[in-house]
């Protein structure tokens, strides 16, 4: 399988001039509100942030590629709407640990496709239970799927668990997330992708791991400055997201590369 090639920033496509609106020629900060973006180019605003960060150098909204992971917490969805207000892709929670499959998986995995919202499924890792064991629970509640995206890791610290706050040694960490990865790559004959947060990437060293794409949350800066030199394919810049569709806020999350881009990488 073609590994795909991740690049750290995309240079935007939109003319400085229409740029000046978010304040970004030249670097320095920029007002991060998709509205502002889209105004600019003649548009209307689709999805929003109720609380941007104020970026510096590369905002999300250099990004052409926008989409959201959701679970039970957003409750039911409408999924024609998200569609409409240009989210282009979903990643939607399935499975969590050996033994929690979320409340709305089917529902959201069914809609989603419906309405043509391109979607994948995401499995949140505990290290209490062993990898080939939650990759089989996985299995057991994910279809395999070939117009689905690649499925994804969620690999974080549980400090918040009330039965697993089990914290492995760097090197057992990235040695069962390569044998959870292996398992899910042999099931759905697609390369999943890992996502990960600065401080469980930086206490396990995660550069280390080769192989597989990174999505990578960094709500403060872009990766290429919380990440030095990590490549990444999908940027989680905002858990204060709002889409039309779904109630509350939503994470966002950006695509590395252009559209045609994500089209192919979402087939492969």
């Amino acid at each position: 399988m073609r590994q795909w090639q991740s690049r750290k920033f995309l240079p935007s496509l939109i003319p400085c001039a229409l740029l000046l609106i978010l304040g970004s020629c030249g670097g320095g900060h920029e007002t991060p509100r998709p509205e502002a973006a889209r105004a600019a180019l003649g548009g209307a605003p689709l999805f929003d942030d109720t609380d941007p960060h104020d970026w510096v150098g590369t905002a999300p909204w250099h990004y052409a590629v926008h989409g959201v992971d959701v679970s039970r917490y957003q409750g039911e969805i409408d999924w024609h709407r998200v569609r409409s207000a240009d989210i282009s892709f979903a990643y939607i929670k399935a499975t969590e640990g050996g033994d929690v499959v979320d409340g709305m998986f089917e529902t959201n995995w069914s809609r989603a496709r419906a309405a043509g919202v391109p979607r994948g499924a995401y499995h949140y890792y505990y290290f209490c239970r062993s990898p080939e064991e939650q990759a089989r629970w996985f299995a057991a509640h994910v279809p395999v799927d070939p117009s689905a995206l690649p499925p994804v890791l969620d690999i974080e610290w549980t400090h918040q668990s009330k039965t697993c706050r089990f914290r492995p040694e760097p090197e057992e960490a990235r040695e069962m997330i390569y044998r959870f990865l292996k398992a899910l790559t042999l099931r759905y004959h697609k390369r999943p992708v890992i996502y990960s947060t600065v401080d469980f990437y930086a206490d396990n060293e995660l550069w280390k791991v080769t192989g597989f794409n990174f999505w990578l949350r960094s709500v403060a800066g872009h990766p290429s400055v919380t990440y030095p030199a990590q490549d990444w394919i999908f940027w989680q810049y905002t858990g204060t997201g709002v889409v039309p569709g779904i109630a509350g806020r939503s994470d966002l999350n950006a695509f590395v590369g252009s559209r045609a881009e994500f089209a192919t990488w979402a087939a492969r």
